[in-house]
């Protein structure tokens, strides 16, 4: 049984480098160098051969900008529909928040949410780590942003840019329903 998952896993792992280093335009020299581990390593990664470390698997997720588990799983579609209501969603604000992650696959580095308010509606960000940059873009109604004591109103297309790690709060202050997306990119971590 162990067996034919660890070969379940050698041959996924091994069909997504060649796609995903393809898809990028490297080579495996090139693949290599980025993610500090030998070219052969990588070669023997890709024919389905070899037992890799976390370390290294870690080092090629970060390389491809892709997650592990991203790089360990079966091969799908290129297109998939996640029908409304399938993805995570969690309310706020006594329920008058509702806030869908708009990413099924995970990205790393990076968080996109759908946010919808009730009017009078308003609940406070979670601070994210130092250098990490949130963008709030205004879909529909008006969305009031407030960062570090700052007051931004938005309206319908407008886009706030701001530095993640400081205390904000989010809140629909109009009279009709407020949406907007929150895109949250996250500062690497560094590897060592």
């Amino acid at each position: 049984m162990a067996s034919d998952l660890d070969g379940a896993l050698s041959e996924n792992l091994a069909e997504n480098l060649r796609y995903l280093r393809a898809k990028r335009g490297v080579t495996q020299a090139k693949l290599a160098g980025q993610a500090d581990v030998p070219r052969s390593t990588l070669a023997s990664l890709e024919v389905g051969g070899g037992n890799p470390t976390l370390g290294v698997l870690a080092r090629l997720s970060l390389a491809l900008q892709v997650s592990i588990e991203e790089l360990l799983s079966t091969p799908r579609a290129q297109c998939q529909i996640f029908p409304m209501g399938s993805l995570p969603t969690s309310t706020r604000a006594g329920g008058a928040a509702e806030i869908a992650c708009m990413l099924p696959d995970p990205v790393p580095g990076m968080g996109i949410d759908r946010i919808e308010l009730a009017p009078g509606a308003h609940f406070r960000g979670v601070p994210h780590r130092p250098g990490t940059r949130e963008y709030l873009c205004c879909e529909w109604g008006q969305l009031t942003l407030v960062v570090a004591g700052e007051r931004m109103v938005l309206h319908p297309g407008d886009v706030a840019a701001i530095q993640g790690d400081q205390e904000h709060s989010y809140a629909n202050e109009g009279t009709t329903r407020a949406v907007g997306f929150s895109v949250v990119a996250l500062v690497p971590l560094a590897v060592r």
